[in-house]
């Protein structure tokens, strides 16, 4: 016997009511009369299925979100015919909808707890009825990452969840950008970030790089505390990517300091992620509407720009965020999220009930991730930061970070930086692969007072060359002859560390 628990508009209240009295093996233990008693009961161990229907109240992502996340069967209904009412349910995330004439036997089968269910989040029927797919044709969507739910990585030499292997092999060029050693943690997705290839191979063509994905990816820019630069580096990873050709989605998801508008020169005022997230909240975010709230800022570059006073982060929920990174897969082949540096998640013990929390912005773009750059800076203290927010990413679901240290500079560690820093990382976080990006504040300066990216303002800096060599390692499908020219010119000129 399932029991049901409905809430449901007063037009068809009584009408469904009837039709499940006759569902076999279905029982209506409680009719709510609004989305809060809804709540109330679910979260209180009551029913094994809830049916909603369009026309409630109320009725938003989280609600929705939360009932699943609590292991109930979720049906929705709607008015025969009305395509807007059953493209809404199926935003909202509503597993299974139906229209309200639906006859009793059909009913009892879509209310069984042991049914397969449809797609948890409604995005194919959100591309069908959008006129868009969640995908570029060439690019058929693949299963997500298997380790999506498990905990986060962890440094070497500390008890991990699972086992990670090693590439032994650099190229000596490898050598020049960044300090490995053998035994480095491979990144969790389908290709070594740790492998930049031989920038001597011959290319074919633009996209001749390897391992194309067949599913757009997420990029989740974090760095610890005490401005480390993850927005000079989100902005000029993305800004280089979109040079190569690929299509690019910018996103600023720091709800304590997001600042990507004001670096590339955009009005701060204009509607970006509150409102893509408030559209997800109430079930209206399709990939034509996301489209327009991120416009296109140059040439594949798209920009989603965040929260232009800090205090308005409760607009950012997590089951929104969400929403939105996953719809952001469609219109990108690159999403680049510049998230907030704080990974606490004890807010909640503050309150009584459900609260939104500001932090879950960036826990929700660290686990929907399929890369992470953590960024730090050069200098001792900001290493010491980098080394206690390493252990913290460790404890949340995030891939396992590729490793960036920002504005390296002689006259802040000594002679040889990088090899100085490297030896540190290693010593003291397990690091065995470490990127850097030198210290060029005249460039970097220089492209925010212009309101332009470093691959626009300073396209032959140290900067930019340090950021395509990011690039290769994130999205080696990327690579292009100019690219490989461009890089083995610059490590002609680099000067040894």
């Amino acid at each position: 016997m399932t029991d049901v628990v409905t809430a449901l508009g007063h037009r068809h209240e009584s009408s469904v009511a009837t039709v499940l009295e006759r569902a076999p093996g279905v029982r209506i233990v409680r009719r709510c009369a609004d989305v809060a008693e809804l709540v109330s009961v679910t979260g209180a161990g009551l029913g094994d299925a809830a049916v909603v229907s369009s026309d409630l109240r109320g009725l938003d992502l989280a609600v929705v979100t939360g009932l699943v996340r609590g292991g109930l069967v979720v049906v929705g209904l709607h008015p025969p015919d009305d395509e807007d009412a059953e493209r809404r349910l199926h935003q909202l995330g509503v597993p299974t909808v139906l229209p309200t004439d639906v006859d009793a036997v059909r009913f009892a089968a879509a209310l069984d707890p042991t049914a397969p269910a449809g797609p948890p989040d409604g995005l194919e029927a959100i591309g069908r009825t959008s006129g868009l797919g969640t995908a570029p044709p060439d690019r058929p969507v693949t299963a997500t990452r298997s380790d999506a739910g498990e905990p986060g990585w962890r440094p070497r030499g500390r008890e991990a969840p699972r086992e990670s292997t090693a590439s032994a092999d650099e190229d000596d060029d490898d050598r020049t950008t960044r300090h490995s050693r053998p035994g480095s943690p491979e990144q969790p997705s389908h290709h070594d970030p740790g492998d930049l290839g031989d920038p001597d191979d011959d290319l074919s063509g633009d996209d001749a790089g390897p391992g194309r994905p067949g599913r757009a990816e997420i990029v989740a820019v974090w760095g610890p505390t005490g401005s480390p630069g993850r927005t000079t580096v989100a902005t000029t990873l993305a800004s280089e990517l979109a040079a190569r050709g690929v299509d690019t989605l910018l996103v600023d998801a720091d709800t304590y300091g997001g600042c990507v508008a004001q670096v590339l020169g955009l009005l701060d005022e204009a509607p970006g992620v509150a409102a893509a997230c408030r559209a997800a909240d109430q079930g209206s975010l399709d990939v034509p509407l996301l489209a327009r709230l991120a416009p296109t800022v140059g040439p594949r570059l798209r920009v989603l720009t965040g929260l232009p006073r800090a205090e308005r982060w409760p607009e950012v929920r997590a089951a929104a965020l969400e929403r939105v990174l996953e719809l952001s897969r469609s219109i990108a082949s690159v999403v680049v999220v510049d998230c907030g540096f704080c990974l606490e998640d004890d807010e909640e013990l503050s309150y009584d009930t459900a609260a939104p929390r500001r932090n879950e912005a960036t826990l929700t773009s660290l686990a929907s991730a399929d890369a992470v750059v953590a960024v730090g800076g050069a200098d001792p203290v900001a290493l010491q930061r980098l080394v206690r927010g390493l252990q913290q990413l460790g404890t949340v679901p995030s891939p396992t970070p590729v490793v960036v240290v920002n504005r390296v500079r002689a006259t802040a560690v000594g002679s040889h930086p990088q090899a100085r820093i490297a030896e540190s990382l290693e010593r003291f976080a397990g690091l065995d692969s470490v990127r850097f990006v030198p210290d060029e504040p005249a460039v970097v300066d220089g492209a925010v007072l212009a309101g332009r990216s470093v691959v626009e303002h300073a396209p032959d800096s140290a900067v930019r060359t340090a950021m395509a060599d990011l690039a290769d390692a994130l999205a080696p499908w990327s690579r292009t002859r100019s690219t490989r020219r461009r890089r083995r010119l610059a490590l002609t000129r680099r000067p040894s560390t």
